[in-house]
């Protein structure tokens, strides 16, 4: 989806499964301007942990600073995902609030289950929640891009699937 956003000016992250020999072993963010860095790993010992992940609170902290609170201002902003390892910190969930309450459009991918600030989310006036499943998952950039297309002012689409959202996501962000 990124890619039919060429020439606009994005803002936000995706992430990527960290593999060894076939194993996940842990979550790598990657920003739109090239920066990446490991923000949860099996072998990190934390706290805190989300599953069998140590959480790097600091390098979420500084994605939150790089990728959704910087300048200029963006024209869209594409976040995978808000979830349970980045509600982490406490810097990004200030940061989403004010990226949410601003006026840019914005779609991001949201854990299916969560407390906090993930049902914060879901319940915030002007969110439309859309449901991804294997289904519907193929065509969803087209109708992601033609909802960007029809923006005019602030708008926030949040998508919510079944399973793994990296993988479920890596296609269309």
């Amino acid at each position: 989806m990124a890619r039919g956003l060429a020439g606009r000016r994005l803002a936000g992250f995706y992430t990527e499964e960290i593999r060894d020999r076939g194993r996940r072993c842990g979550f790598r963010a990657v920003t739109f301007d090239g920066w990446t860095a490991d923000m949860a790993r099996a072998d990190v010992p934390g706290p805190p942990r989300v599953g069998r992940y140590g959480v790097e609170v600091a390098v979420i902290d500084a994605l939150a600073g790089r990728a959704l609170a910087a300048a200029p201002e963006p024209e869209i902003y594409l976040v995978d995902e808000i979830g349970r390892m980045e509600c982490c910190s406490a810097a990004f969930v200030a940061t989403m609030r004010r990226v949410l309450d601003g006026p840019r459009p914005v779609v991001a991918t949201i854990a299916r289950r969560g407390a906090g600030f993930i049902a914060e989310v879901k319940q915030r006036p002007g969110v439309v929640l859309w449901e991804v499943t294997r289904g519907n998952r193929d065509a969803m950039p087209g109708r992601v891009l033609a909802w960007l297309a029809g923006c005019r002012a602030a708008g926030r689409v949040v998508l919510q699937g079944q399973g793994n959202s990296v993988e479920r996501n890596r296609a269309w962000l």
